[in-house]
């Protein structure tokens, strides 16, 4: 079978890896920072020696083209992203896009062509690093995003539509960049796990079979402030010893369930002194899983829980949603082409979900969506540690390859 350039992939990454680098370690490529666009016109270049048609949209999406044999026909989409999280690693977004250029590069060499268009897309600000609102590229594309979002800000006090203008767009344009109804056949990115499911199996490639939606709350616990020595423990109305106690709830409500993740990411304490009993105390919750029965079933719980805790120990909770996005599953059809592949390619693979998001996510309104995954090492990601090998990053692009030959027949129906 066609395999891929595996040298040209790595040095291709390699040389991206280089944009953006830190000091201390780590690449650091924000939207709409010179660096980001400095990875784009290299990865630019790259699309138009794997004789790509190149242009960029009206949120900076950079997309590269194949026509095909009938260029009418509904698109392939296939990429991910360049920006990265601060000190983030080499392979979290590169991949996906890289792999998806050589898997073109590759076709062309070899003389095969596609009925339908393929386009390689690398979508914007799908970390959210800068702006604490990510996916707004594929947002755009979905036709979801809106004008209220360009508002979100960077620590500076930069929003995103002060970004894009000054990086030279209109973001009143914005909505150009969706596209309608049956224009997209299919949607497929190649990704590294960030986990440790692979590297367990002893596996290179997994077939993934949906995206655990993340439902993020911030708790806000309130008691009463008082003297740390002067308070006897039996007159306490500490929110910080009941906000522990939540926390251990949300723990034992995740584990004796089989797929549902919580995390309790940021804690903050006031007035945070080291001799003052606190009077609040806010901390966040990200729940996910790919079962959105069971998510809301766990969230249920961790709040009765979290009420009884504070009604006991007389503390007021309040509790906000920050944002509720439902799980996506992978098409059953797109599954079975990339186990095929996996097949075919003398690959062995398992199927397993994404406890990540991505930027499928918010295109499964719009098409049906599949994701391939590669190993990662000890599970690291957004992190200067985090590796893939050149091995397993080929394996991955040549199961890209042979399911976008499958997506983009004719004869293949979704």
């Amino acid at each position: 079978m066609v395999q891929v350039n595996r040298q040209r992939l790595w040095d291709r990454l390699m040389a991206l890896a280089e944009i953006g680098r830190q000091p201390d370690g780590g690449v650091t490529r924000l939207a709409f920072t010179p660096e980001w666009r400095q990875a784009k016109e290299h990865v630019a270049g790259f699309m138009r020696e794997a004789g790509l048609e190149v242009r960029e949209d009206a949120v900076g999406n950079l997309i590269g083209r194949w026509p095909g044999r009938r260029p009418e026909l509904p698109v392939v989409l296939t990429g991910s992203h360049l920006d990265s999280v601060f000190h983030g690693g080499n392979f979290d977004g590169p991949l996906g896009v890289l792999a998806a250029v050589e898997a073109l590069q590759t076709l062309r060499e070899n003389g095969l062509e596609t009925d339908h268009p393929v386009e390689v897309v690398s979508f914007t600000d799908e970390e959210g690093a800068r702006f604490r609102f990510g996916m707004t590229g594929s947002r755009a594309v979905a036709g979801t995003l809106t004008a209220e979002e360009l508002e979100h800000r960077d620590a500076d006090g930069v929003s995103i539509a002060e970004a894009m203008r000054a990086y030279g767009l209109e973001p009143g344009a914005f909505r150009e960049a969706a596209r309608s109804k049956g224009s997209v056949k299919a949607y497929v990115e190649l990704h590294i796990e960030q986990g440790r499911v692979l590297e367990n199996a002893g596996l290179a490639v997994g077939v993934v079979s949906g995206m655990a939606g993340p439902l993020w709350l911030r708790f806000t616990v309130e008691g009463e402030a008082g003297h740390a020595g002067a308070t006897p423990m039996n007159l306490r109305r500490d929110p910080l010893v009941g906000a522990a106690a939540i926390v251990q709830a949300i723990e034992a409500e995740c584990r004796r369930r089989a797929h549902t993740v919580g995390t309790v990411g940021q804690l903050e304490v006031h007035p945070g002194g080291v001799n003052i009993i606190p009077g609040r105390v806010a901390f966040t919750l990200d729940l996910r899983d790919v079962d959105e029965a069971e998510r809301d079933a766990a969230e249920a719980a961790i709040l009765a829980e979290a009420r009884a805790v504070c009604g006991a120990r007389g503390l007021r909770l309040t509790v906000e949603t920050l944002q509720r996005i439902p799980p996506v599953p992978c098409a059953p059809a797109i599954q079975g082409i990339i186990g095929d592949a996996c097949g075919q390619l003398g690959l062995p693979s398992m199927t397993l979900v994404s406890g990540a998001g991505h930027d499928g996510m918010q295109l499964r309104d719009l098409c049906p969506v599949g994701m391939i995954f590669v190993r990662s090492k000890d599970g690291i990601s957004h992190d200067p540690a985090e590796y893939t090998s050149p091995e397993d990053c080929a394996a991955g692009a040549d199961v890209l390859m042979h399911t976008l030959l499958q997506l983009a027949s004719e004869a293949v129906r979704i």
